[in-house]
Formats: C-alpha cells, structure tokens, sequence
C-alpha cells in the first residue's frame, strides 16, 4: 500500500504572478488572488501546507464595486477602548488608501490561522502600476 505524498519545502516551487486590478471587480479578483496564495490552482496543494505562489496585484486604486457598495458600503474599525468603533465609507477609504481595501478583501478570504497569515505574506499590492519585484519575473496573469 502506497502513502500519500505531501511536498516538503524544498519540493515546493512557488512562481510570481502580476495582476492587473484596473476595471476588476473587487470581489471577483479577490477570490481568484485567494485561491493562488492558497495553492489550489496547483498541483502540488495540500490543505495544510502553504503550497500557493505569490501575487503581485497592480492598480489597487483603479478597482471597481458593483450595484450601490460604492455609496453603501462601510468599512469598521475597532480600536480596543470602550466606544471605539470606527466607520468609514467606500470612497474616503478609496481615495484614502485603496491598498488596505484590496488587501483586506483577499486576506478575509483565507484562513484565519497561521497559515493563512503566511499565505497573506506573499501577496502585495501597489495603488499604480509601479512595483520593485522585476526581478522575479512576474508572470501577467489574466482574470
């Protein structure tokens, strides 16, 4: 009987793929980074070993939301003391720091444990289209 094979880290070959977040929907582009940071479009995955790739994510600040988000949607922040709940709309977080909301939106979908957290590790995202990782030969990648 044969065992299962489960890739070690040197076994593991992570690839550098660039994505273009212009005129993307939001949740659409945040669940397709997901599943690559998370290794399923690969053959090597395995659910509990970080087997994903990095993502380079481009143009953070040109991403769209459809229906009424854009007017109706609110982003919380809890700062720890009592009363300390924070709102902000949509589009002062848009203008304010389009990372933090493609950021967040990928990040919430993967786990919430250790692994989820290195996962979240080898993803970045730029507000324009300039990003210092040339030198790892990013793949474009169409969504």
């Amino acid at each position: 009987m044969a065992s299962t094979h489960f890739p070690k880290d040197g076994d593991i070959t992570r690839k550098w793929h660039i994505v273009d977040a212009s005129g993307q929907t939001l949740g659409r582009l945040a669940s397709r980074v997901a599943r690559i940071l998370a290794g399923k479009e690969s053959v090597q995955y395995t659910p509990f070993i970080d087997t994903g790739d990095h993502v380079i994510v481009i143009n953070a600040a040109q991403i769209k939301v459809t229906g009424e988000k854009a007017d109706k949607k609110i982003y919380y922040h809890v700062t720890g003391y009592p009363g300390g709940i924070r709102a902000e709309e949509y589009k002062k977080r848009l203008a304010r720091k389009p990372v933090a909301i493609v950021e967040d939106a990928i990040v919430g979908m993967l786990p919430h444990t250790k692994l989820g957290r290195a996962m979240a590790k080898k993803l970045k995202v730029y507000r324009d289209d300039k990003h210092q990782h040339q030198a790892q030969k990013p793949e474009k990648l169409a969504l």
